[in-house]
């Protein structure tokens, strides 16, 4: 045996046995002095010099205790233990200055991993599939490098089986489906996948089996379209039925049967839905029929698609295969000749993306908010680091004397920057660990904040190994941060200095330090650019709130009734909507009633090319409305009339537009009779303009009221089944009109859902969900860095305060009076603190720019909040500084002197 792993052998047992060995070696050191002193004695030495002697050779026992224990113990290691030990009994000994530094790093920390566990699961957690890294999500590019990740069937079809760098193509597309069950119609989360959905993703079944390309086929298979479920819908509708397999389920009224069940771990392509059901592509026109979005071909772009490479492609090659791809798959799918020629004049070409995270539309709306947000997140960390750094160099100045003491007894200065380190490290730890505790329930709250306008979908921000790792390196880089600078300043002065002066004296050089004002300094600094981040953020929010959608929302609800596979139409759908507007109008607090394809702000739009009296193409918005919706609104009618519900076919199509598109569409004339056409239909869709109404928005709130055309219900040539939301407006509490709702429909037709209930001041709450989340969040930070700032300001002054005491007493003693010494003490972080805001201004002027994009109708130099944050962080500084002023002035000077 090597004798390295002898003495390693040795040093692992003497962890378990070391009171043995401890024994032994004193055994072993008496024999050898028993021994010495025999020999002596026998050499005729008298017994007192024989003892004296021995004592002189051996020496002092613990000499030789130390050097055997080096051969059997890990010395390092049991220093580490004994100074982590030390630091807990010396903060035990301080406990407001411990509960303060851990609650300030555990906010610290806490923020960071909360935002960190949402950035994880929105951005970085691969897909729980085998070898994600494999697979990309295919989009097209134009002119524009901007990529649209969403396909039509047609050109996905013509990808599926072309490219020879991918091992399979496949596409899917989130939908509420109607499934018939036992208690009535159910809206189920569902998606379209297509054949090679399942084979992509290598994800086997719980039972039965996956769907194939075989399923994907007009009909599906010879037994008919096939579903696969998830174990959720399994345990809700089957109660684990283990003969589950060839049951059939009804789906927006097309018959499926169930051949599989996939595993709860498995989500799919999309990371943040969470789909029951898994259909056919193939099934999707006989689910949706005059509704189908494949019936509608390159001109419905609306699926998702993805593959995965094979192992040795690298996406620059599938990227150059499937630019060589483009113009051969277009005309193969694309029979308009026209539609081609403009698209390869805009460069049409497809393109692929890393895709091992999954792809979900979300990312794009939140991911530059998420990480501004985290970069605030990083300023309140080092923010924290800077306070306890200040006030653990604060309190290290005052330990001089138990430094230089230890110094004195042959403790060298690593040992004790070692022991200071320990303490540091104990903060770190002890406030990460509090971090994590509060991030798993915080990081919920603000992913449910940023989903708030989609209900269904779901961001993971459970702790895993990426999180605890990021944790772990905040911890190491706190401790650094709070503890080197302060250890190595608290080792590096003069023993003899030291030891001179007392305790509670300072020298004229400490007096004037330069690093710890800079360091507050620094603090001020960074606490106002949070201040005025913040400031930003919230005016921006407040003025995007009082723009007004050019409506009012208040007292307005929006009930969806989902009529898509009901077969009335016609007439007898018009009869049926205006028999629930009777029913509902009868309610109690209802105060107008009406109906619109589609209500602002709820994510889906229609636009269309018109042209009106200058011939010139405009894309417009569009909505069908029934009569009274512009009353209901409160959308002010401005020329012409409203819609009645004698407006049919019969008497022509007529139209009402809203401010922006009859300038843009009949800017010459009064429009009220002029006629708007649409150009690819232009024999039979010529409408009558009728009316004019005020600018509403559409689907965003931060931009203009985009040109809007309004088409009458009564006029809708949509075919069966078309679905309208009823816009009310209640003047009273809305939980009776659900009821009212409900009952309506299971009456006039109990086959469709529930129909579902939105506000529509929650509409556009959740359309400001970014918006929200960084300014509550910015404010929330705002204050944490106030309240941060000022327990620095505080701590630092009051251990500097503390120190002069006998000073202060002289200076009373001579005849200073209280108001003096007041002003001294408080003048000493006025001046820091103007130096900081000083600073702060500077670098949050520089620094606001990167919010630029976030803020709506607010200048990144708005002089109201730099006004006001440096006013709310004057208020703040003073206080934190009066107080130990005021005790100072209170100090009694005999009792002062005596402190020496």
């Amino acid at each position: 045996m090597s004798p390295a792993l002898h003495e390693f052998i040795l040093r692992i047992k003497g962890l378990f046995v070391r009171r043995r060995l401890d024994r032994d070696m004193a055994d072993e050191l008496a024999f050898h002095q028993t021994m010495l002193r025999d020999k002596l004695l026998r050499q005729g030495i008298p017994q007192p010099d024989a003892d004296r002697e021995t004592r002189r050779r051996f020496g002092r026992a613990g000499k030789w205790h130390e050097r055997l224990r080096e051969l059997w113990q890990f010395r390092r290691l049991e220093n580490l233990v004994r100074d982590i030990s030390f630091s807990a009994r010396v903060l035990r000994k301080s406990p407001g200055f411990s509960i303060i530094a851990i609650l300030t790093l555990a906010v610290g920390v806490g923020a960071n991993t909360t935002v960190f566990s949402v950035i994880n699961g929105l951005l970085l957690r691969p897909l729980p599939v085998p070898a994600s890294n494999q697979l990309v999500v295919i989009g097209t590019q134009e002119n524009e490098p901007q990529v649209n990740y969403s396909l039509s069937e047609p050109l996905f079809r013509g990808l599926e089986h072309r490219t020879r760098l991918f091992s399979e193509v496949f596409a899917f597309y989130q939908s509420v489906m109607q499934v018939n069950g036992s208690s009535g119609v159910q809206a189920v989360q569902g998606q379209f996948v297509s054949g090679d959905f399942f084979p992509a993703l290598q994800t086997p079944p719980l039972l039965g089996r996956m769907l194939t390309p075989a399923d994907d086929s007009k009909g599906g298979n010879p037994a008919g379209f096939g579903v696969v479920v998830s174990e959720d819908f399994w345990q809700r509708w089957f109660n684990r039925a283990p003969g589950v397999i060839g049951q059939k389920l009804e789906i927006d009224h097309t018959l499926f049967t169930v051949v599989g069940v996939m595993p709860k771990r498995f989500r799919g392509a999309d990371p943040l839905e969470r789909p029951d059901l898994f259909v056919p592509l193939a099934a999707e026109p006989a689910m949706h029929g005059t509704r189908s979005y494949t019936a509608a071909g390159v001109h419905a772009w609306w699926l998702t698609s993805m593959a995965r490479m094979k192992p040795e492609t690298t996406l620059p090659q599938a990227n150059a295969e499937l630019a060589t791809a483009s113009s051969a798959v277009l005309h193969e799918v694309v029979p308009d000749a026209a539609w081609i020629a403009n698209r390869e004049k805009r460069h049409f070409r497809f393109s692929a993306g890393s895709a091992s995270t999954g792809f979900t539309y979300i990312r794009q709306f939140f991911s530059k908010p998420l990480l501004a947000v985290f970069a605030m997140c990083g300023g309140i960390l080092l923010l924290a680091c800077l306070n306890l750094a200040s006030l653990l160099m604060a309190r290290g100045t005052a330990r001089q004397k138990e430094l230089a003491t230890r110094l004195a007894m042959g403790a060298t200065r690593g040992r004790l920057i070692q022991q200071l380190l320990a303490e540091s490290f104990l903060i770190a730890v002890t406030g990460t660990a509090a971090g994590l505790a509060i991030a798993p329930l915080v990081s919920q709250s603000l992913s449910a904040v940023l989903l708030s306008s989609q209900s269904e979908a779901h961001i993971d921000t459970s702790l895993d190994l990426r999180v605890f790792a990021f944790a772990a390196l905040a911890a190491i880089l706190a401790a650094l941060l709070i503890g080197l600078l302060p250890a190595l300043r608290a080792t590096s002065r003069d023993l003899n200095e030291q030891m001179k002066h007392g305790q509670h004296t300072t020298t004229a050089h400490e007096r004037q330090a330069i690093l710890p004002r800079a360091m507050m300094a620094g603090e001020v600094a960074l606490a106002l650019m949070l201040v005025v981040g913040a400031g930003l953020l919230a005016t921006s929010l407040v003025r995007l709130y009082r723009s007004g959608p050019g409506f009012d929302p208040h007292g307005l609800e929006n009930i969806s009734f989902s009529m898509d596979q009901q077969p009335l139409t016609g007439e007898a759908l018009i009869q049926f909507y205006r028999q629930v507007g009777e029913g509902l109008h009868h309610q109690p607090g209802v105060r107008d009633i009406s109906f619109a394809l589609m209500i602002p702000f709820a994510g889906s739009d229609w636009s269309e090319n018109l042209t009106g009296t200058t011939d010139k193409k405009s894309e417009i918005y569009q909505n069908s409305v029934a009569p009274a919706y512009f009353e209901t609104m409160r959308i002010p009618l401005l020329e012409g009339r409203e819609f009645g519900w004698n407006d049919t076919t019969s008497g022509g199509l007529k139209m009402i537009l809203n401010q922006a598109a009859a300038k843009l569409l009949i800017p010459d004339r009064d429009p009220i009779g002029q006629f708007v056409i649409d150009p690819e239909n232009k024999a039979t869709h010529r409408y009558e303009v009728v009316g004019v109404v005020g600018d509403a928005k559409y689907d965003d709130l931060r931009g203009p009221a985009p040109p809007t055309a309004y088409h009458a219900l009564p006029q809708d040539d949509w075919g069966q089944g078309r679905s309208y939301y009823a816009v009310v407006r209640t003047d009273g509490p809305s939980a009776p009109l659900v009821g009212a709702a409900h009952a309506l429909a299971a009456q006039m037709a109990p086959n469709i859902p529930i129909p579902v209930m939105t506000s529509m001041a929650d509409l556009i709450r959740d359309t400001m969900s970014a918006e929200r989340m960084m300014a509550l969040l910015s404010v929330f930070f705002a204050i944490c860095a106030l309240v941060v700032t000022a327990i620095g300001l505080y701590g630092t002054l009051a251990y500097a305060t503390a120190r002069r005491t006998s000073e202060i007493g002289i200076r009373v003693a001579l005849g200073a009076r209280r108001a003096q010494v007041v002003r001294m003490v408080f003048l000493q972080n006025a001046a820091v603190a103007a130096a900081g805001t000083c600073t702060g201004v500077i670098a949050a002027l520089l620094a606001s720019r990167a919010l630029a994009s976030f803020l709506y109708g607010t200048s990144t130099r708005d002089p109201w909040v730099f006004a006001a944050s440096i006013i709310a962080l004057a208020l703040i500084a003073s206080a934190a500084s009066l107080l130990p002023a005021f005790r100072a002035a209170a100090i009694q000077p005999m009792q002062a002197i005596r402190c020496e």
